[in-house]
């Protein structure tokens, strides 16, 4: 049966939702208070990633935070302020933060990373978006010390038992596989399942491509209101519109939460701060890498390379932290020898939102409350990664088909 569907949010995960909505038959509208050309799905650094198996919330992340509270500069930084939700949020992910509760996660994050690598690959085959760059070259996780290398080897190890395959580089394979740089670093692991693309590249082609299939994009409006009943929204109400679906899908990342409040349904949600750096001189990297003490991402992308980073939990806002821009920048000329980025480089650096659940898994689901109303966010740096996987298990969801994996766990309304 067709259905119309509203879905606000027109990053990366409302886009691939309308792109499997259409594909199922059903009217979409894609309804974004932005043009829909800057924020998380433009600046991120474009990895598919089953190698990420171990979520944010693990064990003594809270304690690096606090430890980083004073110093705007660090990787993971949270900036201190009386926020009565940012404590709620920040006590669920100290009790998400357990071995126990990491380990049931891994193999949930690597299924859903496997399903949304397959559905890029499949998009990409179909050439229903045009040439988009995807690259399968594998992730490089670089190391510097022994401490990070052995932290890494445990997750490697893990990571092989679930079956995900892994190899270590010294440094001199590290010299064969990126032959055009001089690295300083003792080693890498180099994960073969991941994968690489050019986000802004991919976001202007699947914008194009819906347009084209009679999916309706509402840039620039905003929801100020949702009107319903005790089971059902009934009115999306924007600054210059009012609307009626069949079902209404929440994938509006960050401010997510915000539009939850407004139903009075709670949802743990925070804006995780990331920033990035483009190149567009040669540097004559070739293999995207996380810089691990850094924490880091490096990306050859299509036309420049991206130097992207840093998690700073410190609300729902677009500031640009000059000193954490600069720290990215010194970071990766730490691991490669004579890199320089330019000062031009440094000073259009942009950043951008990532929704941030309290255990690091999504929030893909329908409410209990209202019967037509679907979640899809709460990814934290996996956003790009899953988008794919989330647009087709709500598809799947609207069509009242069997989801292509078990999402209990991805619950919206999931107690913490």
């Amino acid at each position: 049966m067709t259905k119309e569907v509203v879905v606000i949010g027109g990053g990366i995960i409302g886009l691939c939702t309308a792109y499997f909505l259409q594909r199922e038959g059903h009217k979409v509208m894609v309804i974004d208070k932005t043009t829909i050309d800057s924020g998380a799905s433009f600046v991120n650094a474009g990895y598919l990633t089953p190698s990420h198996i171990v979520p944010l919330a693990a064990p003594g992340m809270i304690s690096k935070g606090l430890r980083y509270m004073f110093d705007s500069s660090s990787p993971f930084y949270m900036k201190p302020r009386f926020d009565w939700d940012f404590f709620k949020w920040a006590w669920y992910f100290k009790k998400s933060s357990t071995k126990a509760k990491v380990e049931k996660a891994m193999p949930l994050i690597k299924d859903i990373n496997l399903l949304s690598r397959e559905l890029f690959e499949a998009m990409a085959v179909s050439g229903e978006l045009g040439d988009f760059h995807l690259d399968r070259k594998g992730l490089l996780m670089l190391y510097q010390t022994e401490k990070e290398g052995d932290h890494e080897r445990r997750v490697a190890q893990k990571a092989k038992a679930i079956g995900l395959p892994v190899e270590h580089l010294g440094p001199s394979e590290l010299k064969k596989i990126e032959p055009h740089v001089t690295i300083n670093a003792l080693g890498a692991f180099h994960y073969l399942c991941d994968g690489h693309t050019t986000p802004p590249q991919l976001m202007r082609q699947l914008l194009a491509f819906l347009e084209a299939k009679g999916v309706e994009i509402r840039r620039g409006e905003e929801v100020i209101e949702l009107v319903g009943d005790k089971e059902h929204i009934t009115e999306v109400q924007t600054n210059k519109s009012v609307y009626r679906a069949d079902e209404v899908v929440f994938a509006a990342g960050a401010w997510t939460g915000e539009l939850a409040h407004k139903l009075r349904i709670k949802m743990p949600l925070q804006a995780g701060k990331g920033y990035r750096i483009d190149v567009q001189s040669p540097t004559g990297i070739t293999m995207p890498t996380i810089l691990m003490e850094a924490k880091m991402a490096v990306t050859p992308m299509r036309g420049f390379t991206r130097f992207a980073g840093t998690m700073e939990f410190s609300g729902n806002n677009n500031t640009i932290r000059k000193e954490r821009v600069r720290a990215i920048a010194k970071g990766a000329s730490r691991y490669y020898e004579g890199l320089t980025i330019p000062k031009e480089a440094v000073d259009g650096a942009k950043c951008g939102l990532r929704p941030v659940s309290p255990d690091g898994l999504p929030y893909i689901g329908r409410s209990s409350v209202f019967r037509n109303l679907i979640f899809a966010t709460g990814h934290a740096m996996m956003g790009w990664s899953l988008g794919p996987a989330t647009g087709k298990l709500v598809a799947e969801l609207v069509s009242n088909k069997k989801t292509s994996m078990d999402i209990s766990a991805f619950h919206p309304e999931r107690k913490f």
